[in-house]
């Protein structure tokens, strides 16, 4: 009897382990989610922040963490990002170049001549 469930052991087929990763990307959905909302969040409020801080450029660094939250959160903040400064790309230009590996994961486009 015992022969059989040791036998019945050794013979058993289990199904592949999850990779981790797998199990990471799943609980950080939402994670990232609410860090590119919070990233729009601070670009909508750096306008307000700007105006009322005229002579403390305090709008601007909000404005870059926002973006950059944005960029690199969410999927639909790349191409929302794209879209804008594909319609301004004089906003690309005044933009560093930093700023644009790290929140569109790719280098910024030389002026159109």
């Amino acid at each position: 009897m015992q022969e059989n469930i040791a036998h019945d052991a050794e013979d058993a087929v289990y199904p592949p382990p999850i990779p981790i990763r797998v199990l990471r990307q799943g609980v950080n959905v939402p994670l990232r989610q609410t860090l590119a909302v919070g990233g729009f969040a601070l670009i909508v409020l750096s306008v307000p922040v700007g105006i009322l801080t005229p002579h403390v450029p305090v709008g601007l660094p909000v404005a870059v963490v926002g973006v950059v939250l944005l960029g690199t959160n969410a999927v639909w903040g790349q191409q929302w990002l794209e879209g804008v400064l594909k319609r301004h790309p004089k906003l690309e230009q005044a933009m560093p170049a930093w700023l644009v590996k790290l929140s569109l994961s790719r280098n910024k486009r030389s002026p159109a001549g």
